[in-house]
C-alpha cells in the first residue's frame, strides 16, 4: 500500500520553519508506531520541532495522534468521580505516596498510572516496591475493582497507552531534544488523557533538581499541559513548585515511604505537608468536593486508613517493617554558619550513586539506598554537626556519592531567604 505523504518532505517542512498540518502529524505518528518511518527520521523531526518550535494547533494535534497510537481507559462506570495528580519529577518527591490515600478518603477515585525512576529523579513505583509483597502490575478488571472499593491505586502504566510516546521519548533521551515544550508537554498530556481520568492536577516542578530550572520556562510548560488537557475535556490546572532543595527530609526508595507514612500519621516535614494538602484541595475541587480539611484527615487517621487498604489491595502488608541499609555514613558541617543551600540536584546524582536510582530502565535499585537529611536550610550548624546520613547496602559507592553531594553544601554567615514552596497556580 502506498504511503500517504513521505516524511522526508516532513521534517524538511519543519526544518524551514513551516506548520505540520493534522493530516501530516496523523501520519507520521501512525507510520512510526508502524514501523514504516525510522528512528533516524523521528530524530530528525524531533530536532527540527526542538529548534522551530510548534503552534497551539500542531501540539494538539500531535498529542491526540499519540493517544490515537494505542489504547485509552475508561472510568465512567465507577460510581464516583475521578482525578489523578503528575508530578515533572524532583528529588525526594514522594508527595504521591500521602496525597492518594489522601484525596480518596473523601469517596473520589484516584487512579495513579506511575513509572520508574530513571536518572535523578525517583520513580514511585520503585518506592512502593520497598513495601514487602506490593506490587505494581495491575490487571484492568482488577484496577476497576480496587478504584470501586478502595478508591487510590498506583500501578504500572500499560504498554498499550500511548506507545508512539514510548518510542518517540526513548528517541528523545538520546539525541538532546528532551527539553522541548511542545515535545514535553505532548508526551506527559497523550499518557494522562488516555488514562482516562476526569481531572488533573500537575506539579510542575522548578529548580536545580527539577527539569525546568526556570520559573518562566515552568510557566509555558504548565500553560501548554493545562490547555492540552482541558481542550481534550480533562479539567486540568497545575501548581508551579519549587524544587532547588529535595522536598521533605528522606531521598531514596524506602525511607521515602517512611517519610510518607509520617505525614499519614499527622506529622512529617512542613513543606512536604503544605504541598501534599495543596494538591489536594486542588485535585478535591476538580472532583466536585469544596473546602474540604485535609489537615484535619491527616491528623484523623482517615487518610491512613486509605493508605493501608491501598497496600493491602495491591498484595502489600502495611504493618510489615521496611528495608534498612546495611551501611550508613554521617556528613557533618565542616565550619560554623548558616546552612544555605543544600543542592537538590547534588543530593539528587548523590542518592542515585548511592544505589537509589538507575542510569538505564534495566538496571537494579536498592529498597534501602538514600539520603536522610538532619538540618534545614536557614538552621544555624556548628562544626562537626551531623548534616546527612548516607544510606547504602554496597559501601564502595560512598565516595563517588560524596563527591557529587558536598558541593551541593553551603554554609554561609547571612541569614538565608525564607524558601517559598507554591510560586505559582495555572488554571
Amino acid at each position: 500500500m502506498a504511503e500517504q505523504f513521505d516524511v522526508v518532505d516532513i521534517i524538511r517542512t519543519k526544518r524551514d520553519g513551516g506548520e505540520l498540518s493534522t493530516e501530516q502529524i496523523n501520519w507520521v505518528i501512525d507510520a512510526y508506531t508502524r514501523g514504516v518511518v525510522g528512528d533516524e527520521q523521528m530524530a530528525a523531526l524531533n530536532m527540527a520541532i526542538f529548534i522551530r518550535d510548534m503552534n497551539r494547533r500542531e501540539i494538539v494535534d500531535w498529542t491526540q495522534a499519540m493517544i490515537a497510537s494505542g489504547d485509552t481507559m475508561d472510568f465512567s462506570t465507577l460510581s464516583k468521580p475521578t482525578t489523578d495528580k503528575h508530578s515533572t519529577g524532583g528529588v525526594g518527591d514522594k508527595v504521591t505516596l500521602p496525597l492518594g490515600p489522601l484525596v480518596s478518603s473523601y469517596g473520589v477515585a484516584v487512579p495513579q498510572l506511575s513509572g520508574r525512576g530513571l536518572g535523578h529523579t525517583g520513580g514511585t513505583l520503585d518506592k512502593l516496591e520497598s513495601i514487602p509483597g506490593w506490587q505494581a502490575d495491575v490487571p484492568t478488571d482488577r484496577l476497576m475493582e480496587i478504584l470501586e472499593d478502595s478508591g487510590a491505586v498506583v500501578a504500572a502504566a500499560g504498554a498499550g497507552l500511548a506507545p508512539a510516546d514510548k518510542k518517540i521519548y526513548a528517541l528523545r533521551d538520546i539525541t538532546a531534544t528532551v527539553d522541548c515544550i511542545p515535545l514535553i508537554a505532548s508526551s506527559i498530556m497523550s499518557k494522562k488523557i488516555a488514562e482516562g481520568t476526569s481531572a488533573l492536577v500537575l506539579d510542575v516542578k522548578v529548580g536545580s533538581g527539577a527539569f525546568m530550572k526556570d520559573l518562566d520556562q515552568a510557566r509555558a510548560l504548565a500553560r501548554t499541559m493545562v490547555d492540552l488537557g482541558n481542550d481534550a475535556g480533562v479539567r486540568t490546572r497545575a501548581l508551579l513548585t519549587d524544587m532547588n532543595t529535595p522536598l521533605g527530609r528522606k531521598i531514596g526508595n524506602a525511607l521515602e515511604v517512611e517519610e510518607s507514612l509520617e505525614v499519614l500519621a499527622g506529622g512529617g516535614p512542613a513543606d512536604l505537608v503544605e504541598i501534599t494538602c495543596e494538591l489536594a484541595r486542588e485535585m478535591l475541587e476538580l472532583a466536585g468536593v469544596h473546602d474540604p480539611d485535609v489537615e484535619e484527615a491527616l491528623k484523623d487517621g482517615r487518610a491512613m486508613d486509605s493508605w493501608r487498604k491501598m497496600i493491602r489491595a495491591q498484595g502489600g502488608d502495611p504493618d510489615a517493617p521496611l528495608p534498612v541499609a546495611a551501611h550508613q555514613e554521617v556528613v557533618t558541617a565542616d565550619r560554623d554558619g548558616v546552612l544555605s543551600e543544600l543542592d537538590a540536584l547534588a543530593l539528587g546524582v548523590g542518592s542515585w550513586r548511592l544505589g537509589a536510582g538507575r542510569a538505564r530502565k534495566e538496571d537494579p535499585v536498592q529498597a534501602t539506598a538514600g539520603i536522610e537529611i538532619h538540618a534545614e536550610i536557614g538552621q544555624e550548624v556548628k562544626k562537626g554537626e551531623k548534616l546527612l546520613t548516607l544510606h547504602t547496602d554496597t559501601p564502595d559507592r560512598f565516595e563517588r556519592a560524596l563527591e557529587s553531594i558536598r558541593p551541593g553544601i553551603v554554609i554561609g554567615d547571612a541569614p538565608a531567604a525564607a524558601r517559598t514552596i507554591i510560586l505559582d497556580r495555572i488554571v
